[in-house]
Protein backbone atom coordinates (compact mmCIF):
# COMPACT_ATOMS: atom_id res chain seq x y z
CA UNK A 1 0.00 0.00 0.00
CA UNK A 2 1.24 3.49 -0.89
CA UNK A 3 1.33 5.84 2.11
CA UNK A 4 -0.10 9.34 1.86
CA UNK A 5 3.34 10.99 1.90
CA UNK A 6 4.55 9.08 -1.16
CA UNK A 7 4.34 10.66 -4.58
CA UNK A 8 4.06 8.57 -7.73
CA UNK A 9 6.71 10.04 -10.02
CA UNK A 10 7.08 9.33 -13.74
CA UNK A 11 10.53 10.18 -15.12
CA UNK A 12 11.32 9.77 -18.81
CA UNK A 13 14.80 8.58 -19.68
CA UNK A 14 15.79 7.44 -16.19
CA UNK A 15 18.55 4.99 -17.04
CA UNK A 16 21.61 7.26 -17.00
CA UNK A 17 22.86 10.81 -16.48
CA UNK A 18 20.42 13.28 -15.00
CA UNK A 19 17.56 10.80 -15.27
CA UNK A 20 19.47 8.30 -13.14
CA UNK A 21 20.18 10.98 -10.54
CA UNK A 22 16.49 11.92 -10.42
CA UNK A 23 15.37 8.30 -10.04
CA UNK A 24 17.87 7.77 -7.21
CA UNK A 25 16.77 10.93 -5.42
CA UNK A 26 13.04 10.21 -5.48
CA UNK A 27 13.49 6.55 -4.53
CA UNK A 28 15.88 7.55 -1.75
CA UNK A 29 13.22 9.84 -0.30
CA UNK A 30 10.63 7.08 -0.25
CA UNK A 31 8.61 7.91 -3.35
CA UNK A 32 7.31 5.58 -6.07
CA UNK A 33 9.22 5.95 -9.34
CA UNK A 34 8.29 4.74 -12.83
CA UNK A 35 10.70 5.28 -15.68
CA UNK A 36 11.57 4.00 -19.13
CA UNK A 37 14.50 3.97 -21.53
CA UNK A 38 15.45 2.41 -24.84
CA UNK A 39 17.50 -0.26 -23.07
CA UNK A 40 18.59 -1.31 -19.63
CA UNK A 41 21.78 -0.13 -17.94
CA UNK A 42 23.69 -1.49 -14.92
CA UNK A 43 21.84 1.10 -12.82
CA UNK A 44 18.42 -0.11 -13.98
CA UNK A 45 19.35 -3.77 -13.70
CA UNK A 46 20.56 -3.19 -10.16
CA UNK A 47 17.23 -1.68 -9.16
CA UNK A 48 15.32 -4.49 -10.84
CA UNK A 49 17.31 -7.13 -8.95
CA UNK A 50 16.22 -5.47 -5.71
CA UNK A 51 12.58 -6.14 -6.71
CA UNK A 52 11.44 -2.85 -5.21
CA UNK A 53 7.67 -2.48 -4.99
CA UNK A 54 8.19 1.26 -5.43
CA UNK A 55 10.10 1.00 -8.74
CA UNK A 56 8.80 0.32 -12.24
CA UNK A 57 10.82 0.30 -15.48
CA UNK A 58 9.97 -0.53 -19.06
CA UNK A 59 11.98 -0.69 -22.25
CA UNK A 60 10.43 1.90 -24.55
CA UNK A 61 11.39 3.96 -27.57
CA UNK A 62 10.65 7.62 -26.84
CA UNK A 63 9.73 8.17 -30.50
CA UNK A 64 6.78 5.76 -30.20
CA UNK A 65 4.28 8.22 -28.79
CA UNK A 66 1.38 5.77 -28.50
CA UNK A 67 3.53 3.52 -26.31
CA UNK A 68 4.50 6.49 -24.13
CA UNK A 69 0.84 7.26 -23.44
CA UNK A 70 0.13 3.61 -22.67
CA UNK A 71 3.05 3.61 -20.24
CA UNK A 72 1.55 6.49 -18.24
CA UNK A 73 -1.83 4.78 -18.06
CA UNK A 74 -0.22 1.49 -16.92
CA UNK A 75 1.61 3.37 -14.16
CA UNK A 76 -1.64 5.04 -13.06
CA UNK A 77 -3.42 1.69 -13.08
CA UNK A 78 -0.70 -0.03 -11.04
CA UNK A 79 -0.10 2.70 -8.45
CA UNK A 80 -3.48 4.43 -8.44
CA UNK A 81 -2.36 7.90 -9.52
CA UNK A 82 0.41 10.02 -11.08
CA UNK A 83 1.56 12.92 -8.92
CA UNK A 84 4.64 14.10 -10.83
CA UNK A 85 5.78 13.88 -14.45
CA UNK A 86 9.38 14.83 -15.24
CA UNK A 87 10.02 15.18 -18.96
CA UNK A 88 13.73 14.43 -18.93
CA UNK A 89 14.38 12.21 -21.97
CA UNK A 90 16.28 14.07 -24.66
CA UNK A 91 18.52 13.48 -27.62
CA UNK A 92 21.53 15.81 -27.51
CA UNK A 93 22.42 16.25 -31.15
CA UNK A 94 24.84 18.85 -32.44
CA UNK A 95 25.99 19.91 -35.86
CA UNK A 96 25.65 22.78 -38.32
CA UNK A 97 22.03 22.92 -39.49
CA UNK A 98 22.93 23.23 -43.19
CA UNK A 99 24.76 19.89 -43.03
CA UNK A 100 22.41 18.00 -40.72
CA UNK A 101 20.48 15.02 -42.05
CA UNK A 102 16.69 15.24 -42.03
CA UNK A 103 16.48 12.00 -40.04
CA UNK A 104 18.53 13.55 -37.22
CA UNK A 105 16.29 16.62 -37.11
CA UNK A 106 13.09 14.57 -37.03
CA UNK A 107 14.41 12.25 -34.32
CA UNK A 108 15.46 15.14 -32.08
CA UNK A 109 12.05 16.78 -32.39
CA UNK A 110 10.27 13.44 -31.86
CA UNK A 111 12.16 12.68 -28.63
CA UNK A 112 12.82 16.10 -27.11
CA UNK A 113 9.57 17.85 -27.90
CA UNK A 114 6.87 15.52 -29.22
CA UNK A 115 7.66 12.89 -26.59
CA UNK A 116 7.24 15.47 -23.82
CA UNK A 117 3.97 16.70 -25.33
CA UNK A 118 2.46 13.21 -25.54
CA UNK A 119 3.62 12.25 -22.05
CA UNK A 120 2.19 15.51 -20.69
CA UNK A 121 -1.12 14.86 -22.43
CA UNK A 122 -1.42 11.39 -20.90
CA UNK A 123 -0.33 12.57 -17.45
CA UNK A 124 -2.71 15.55 -17.62
CA UNK A 125 -5.66 13.21 -18.18
CA UNK A 126 -4.75 11.29 -15.03
CA UNK A 127 -4.01 14.44 -13.03
CA UNK A 128 -7.26 16.12 -14.09
CA UNK A 129 -9.20 13.14 -12.76
CA UNK A 130 -7.44 13.41 -9.39
CA UNK A 131 -7.49 17.26 -9.40
CA UNK A 132 -3.78 17.57 -8.59
CA UNK A 133 -0.38 17.07 -10.17
CA UNK A 134 2.97 18.52 -11.07
CA UNK A 135 4.78 18.56 -14.42
CA UNK A 136 8.47 19.44 -14.70
CA UNK A 137 10.06 19.92 -18.12
CA UNK A 138 13.85 19.66 -18.31
CA UNK A 139 14.86 22.51 -20.60
CA UNK A 140 18.38 23.92 -21.08
CA UNK A 141 20.29 27.19 -21.02
CA UNK A 142 20.56 26.60 -24.77
CA UNK A 143 16.89 27.55 -24.97
CA UNK A 144 17.93 31.02 -23.81
CA UNK A 145 21.28 31.71 -25.43
CA UNK A 146 22.51 30.98 -28.93
CA UNK A 147 25.46 28.74 -29.74
CA UNK A 148 26.79 27.46 -33.02
CA UNK A 149 25.97 23.84 -33.83
CA UNK A 150 23.00 23.31 -31.49
CA UNK A 151 20.18 25.04 -33.35
CA UNK A 152 17.85 22.02 -33.46
CA UNK A 153 18.49 21.05 -29.84
CA UNK A 154 18.00 24.67 -28.76
CA UNK A 155 14.75 24.89 -30.72
CA UNK A 156 13.31 21.82 -29.01
CA UNK A 157 14.23 23.12 -25.56
CA UNK A 158 12.84 26.60 -26.26
CA UNK A 159 9.61 24.96 -27.40
CA UNK A 160 9.46 23.07 -24.08
CA UNK A 161 9.47 26.38 -22.23
CA UNK A 162 6.59 27.60 -24.40
CA UNK A 163 4.75 24.38 -23.57
CA UNK A 164 5.41 25.02 -19.88
CA UNK A 165 3.85 28.48 -19.89
CA UNK A 166 0.74 27.61 -21.89
CA UNK A 167 0.10 24.30 -20.13
CA UNK A 168 0.40 26.04 -16.75
CA UNK A 169 -2.50 28.29 -17.77
CA UNK A 170 -4.55 25.36 -19.06
CA UNK A 171 -4.17 23.24 -15.94
CA UNK A 172 -3.69 25.68 -13.07
CA UNK A 173 -7.36 25.95 -12.15
CA UNK A 174 -7.43 22.18 -11.67
CA UNK A 175 -4.63 22.17 -9.10
CA UNK A 176 -1.90 21.12 -11.54
CA UNK A 177 1.38 23.03 -11.70
CA UNK A 178 3.75 23.08 -14.68
CA UNK A 179 7.32 24.40 -14.54
CA UNK A 180 10.68 23.97 -16.26
CA UNK A 181 14.23 23.56 -15.06
CA UNK A 182 16.96 24.84 -17.39
CA UNK A 183 20.33 23.31 -16.47
CA UNK A 184 23.62 24.83 -17.46
CA UNK A 185 26.37 22.68 -18.92
CA UNK A 186 27.06 19.67 -16.72
CA UNK A 187 28.99 16.39 -17.12
CA UNK A 188 26.68 13.80 -18.60
CA UNK A 189 24.66 16.49 -20.39
CA UNK A 190 25.65 18.66 -23.35
CA UNK A 191 29.03 19.27 -21.72
CA UNK A 192 29.90 15.67 -22.52
CA UNK A 193 30.41 16.62 -26.17
CA UNK A 194 32.66 19.60 -25.41
CA UNK A 195 36.43 19.71 -25.43
CA UNK A 196 38.36 20.59 -22.28
CA UNK A 197 39.14 24.00 -23.77
CA UNK A 198 35.45 24.69 -24.46
CA UNK A 199 34.54 23.68 -20.90
CA UNK A 200 37.19 26.03 -19.54
CA UNK A 201 35.73 28.91 -21.57
CA UNK A 202 32.27 28.21 -20.15
CA UNK A 203 33.67 28.09 -16.62
CA UNK A 204 35.39 31.46 -17.14
CA UNK A 205 32.07 32.97 -18.28
CA UNK A 206 30.18 31.53 -15.30
CA UNK A 207 30.05 33.82 -12.25
CA UNK A 208 30.12 30.88 -9.83
CA UNK A 209 33.22 29.52 -11.56
CA UNK A 210 32.30 25.92 -12.36
CA UNK A 211 30.05 23.69 -14.44
CA UNK A 212 26.73 22.52 -13.04
CA UNK A 213 26.39 19.08 -11.51
CA UNK A 214 23.51 16.64 -11.77
CA UNK A 215 22.93 17.21 -8.03
CA UNK A 216 22.44 20.95 -8.66
CA UNK A 217 19.66 20.15 -11.11
CA UNK A 218 18.12 17.46 -8.89
CA UNK A 219 17.90 20.03 -6.08
CA UNK A 220 15.92 22.38 -8.31
CA UNK A 221 13.53 19.62 -9.31
CA UNK A 222 13.15 18.60 -5.67
CA UNK A 223 12.20 22.17 -4.81
CA UNK A 224 9.63 22.46 -7.61
CA UNK A 225 7.98 19.19 -6.59
CA UNK A 226 7.88 20.12 -2.90
CA UNK A 227 5.43 22.00 -0.70
CA UNK A 228 7.57 25.16 -0.60
CA UNK A 229 6.86 25.79 -4.30
CA UNK A 230 3.09 25.25 -4.15
CA UNK A 231 2.39 28.77 -5.53
CA UNK A 232 4.88 28.57 -8.41
CA UNK A 233 3.72 27.60 -11.89
CA UNK A 234 4.52 28.54 -15.48
CA UNK A 235 8.13 29.39 -14.59
CA UNK A 236 11.60 28.27 -15.67
CA UNK A 237 14.19 27.83 -12.94
CA UNK A 238 17.63 28.34 -14.49
CA UNK A 239 20.42 26.35 -12.84
CA UNK A 240 23.55 27.61 -14.55
CA UNK A 241 25.71 29.40 -11.98
CA UNK A 242 24.91 32.73 -13.64
CA UNK A 243 26.06 31.73 -17.14
CA UNK A 244 23.04 33.44 -18.76
CA UNK A 245 23.11 36.58 -16.59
Amino acid sequence: MRNAAQQVVVISGGSRGLGQALVSDFLGRGHVVATFSRSGTPFIEGLRRESLASFHWEELDATNHAHLKDFVFRVASRFGRVDVLINNAALGIDGVLALMRSEEIHQAIAVNLEGAIHLSQAAARVMLAQASGNVINISSVLARTGHRGVSVYSATKAALEGLTRSLARELGSKGIRVNSVAPGYFPGGMAGSLTEEQCERIIRRTPLGRLATAEDVVGAVRYLTGADSRFITGQTLVVDGGFTC
